[in-house]
């Protein structure tokens, strides 16, 4: 019987390693400025490692990219829509402002989805339960 953290979608939703789906991916907070992108070297739990190769994540800088193309047309969308058509400095402010609220999520959401597509590494059962 399938469980809820034996899905995929589940855990990187949650930030969780994709091999056990129980360790965190990231050592902070996402409210922590400055330490917002920190991860461990490997799980907690299983000792999968998040970084398979030297400069992994910079292949993330392309899902960062159409998260905040997204964010730009959803934003753009409902200014346009709300407002009648505004100025457009204030599309730039609210845009700018938006996205820099955005940030840290946007940034460990595109490095998780980077390491569940191309970091190689599959869920596991047998890691279920088990304690660090």
């Amino acid at each position: 019987m399938a469980t809820s953290s034996d899905s995929a979608t589940t855990a990187l939703l949650g930030l969780r390693c994709p091999r056990c789906h129980q360790g965190k991916l990231f050592s902070h907070s996402a409210l922590n400025i400055t330490k917002f992108a920190e991860m461990p070297a490997q799980c907690p739990v299983c000792e999968q490692s998040f970084e398979p190769e030297p400069g992994f994540y910079y292949g993330s800088m392309y899902i960062t990219f159409a998260f905040n193309v997204a964010t730009v047309l959803v934003v753009g969308v409902l200014l346009y829509y709300l407002f009648g058509n505004p100025d457009t400095w204030v599309y730039v402010v609210v845009v700018t402002v938006i996205t820099l609220l955005l940030t840290p999520a946007i940034l460990r959401y595109s490095r998780a989805m980077m390491l569940y597509l191309f970091g190689g590494a599959h869920y596991d059962p047998k890691w279920r339960g088990r304690v660090a």
